[in-house]
């Protein structure tokens, strides 16, 4: 397992370069420069800003500053936006808002994905199975910024059960929640029927069942480690979307994550914070990868770490 696990922390140095590099060159081969969008300020002052950000320097020195910098000191750089803020205050005061709702989003699709799934793969072909992935399928057809605008209007306008924007009380993460929630749910859903049905046709289940096993202790006991394996594989790339998803779900909700910070940076051209935000997600989400295989292997024996 050591050995796996340092061989994939390896992998990551190569693919975190790839992945910098083409953040890096591509927003600076976007028109406009960070300081595009102030007030017209006058050339003097332009060469001095350039020139205290570093930007005055060619390309390939300025990448190779940052990673220097990034690499041994952890430092991302300071915003050209937010003045006086580095990226790194911004992520840490940004992203645990971000965290938080991606936990909840992640209750709500276990909760409703997992609980479909399995009343679903009980009773195949019958109204017990076609309804709720009926809804399941209705729940991947619906992308988040078009559900999130129907829960406002429905919850918060209409019935003025909860606030439309915002994220100061706790029911304001509902909506939110939801919205990021439903989409993943219709997935696990579908992948936790597909995996239950397999296990309950398998010998040792109709042996369970001659023995007198009541249906609570096989689904429990006996099918569920065995039928949520293909869940368990989709939940590292599922956990990355509820993080990066939550870009567009904070921008519609006016949440303070880090996803607002994000879209924000890309209008403002401000290089750092795209840079700073890229490279963080990138290595949290290589790294919710990994844990998920070290869960697959825990899961099924059959699997090795090889």
């Amino acid at each position: 397992m050591f050995r796996f696990i340092a061989r994939r922390l390896l992998e990551m140095i190569p693919v975190l370069f790839i992945i910098s590099a083409a953040t890096f060159f591509m927003v600076h081969a976007a028109p406009g420069g960070p300081f595009s969008r102030e007030k017209k300020v006058s050339p003097e002052i332009l060469k001095q800003l350039n020139a205290f950000y570093g930007l005055d320097k060619p390309l390939l020195q300025q990448y190779g500053n940052y990673i220097w910098k990034a690499v041994r000191h952890g430092d991302l750089g300071p915003s050209t936006k937010y003045a006086n803020w580095s990226v790194n205050e911004l992520i840490g005061a940004s992203f645990p808002v971000s965290l938080e709702l991606g936990c909840w989003a992640l209750l709500v699709a276990l909760i409703l994905g997992l609980g479909a799934g399995i009343v679903a793969s009980l009773r195949p072909n019958t109204a017990s199975d076609y309804i709720p992935m009926s809804l399941a399928m209705a729940g991947i057809c619906l992308p988040t910024f078009v559900l999130g605008p129907l829960l406002i209007g429905l919850f918060a306008l209409g019935l003025h059960w909860y606030n439309a924007l915002g994220w100061d009380f706790a029911s304001d993460r509902v909506l939110p929640a939801l919205t990021l929630g439903i989409f993943y749910a219709a997935y696990i859903a579908r992948l936790t029927r597909g995996g239950m049905l397999e296990i309950l046709n398998q010998d040792f289940i109709r042996t369970a069942r001659a023995k007198g096993a009541s249906p609570w202790r096989i689904v429990t006991k006996h099918a569920l480690k065995g039928g949520l394996l293909p869940v368990v594989s989709f939940l590292g790339p599922a956990v990355a979307g509820l993080l990066t998803g939550s870009f567009v779900v904070e921008t519609i909700f006016q949440v303070p994550g880090l996803g607002k910070f994000f879209v924000t940076s890309a209008f403002n051209r401000d290089y750092t914070m795209v840079m700073g935000t890229v490279i963080f997600y990138a290595t949290l989400i290589i790294s919710l990868n990994l844990v998920v295989d070290v869960v697959q292997v825990w899961l099924n024996p059959k699997l090795r770490f090889e």
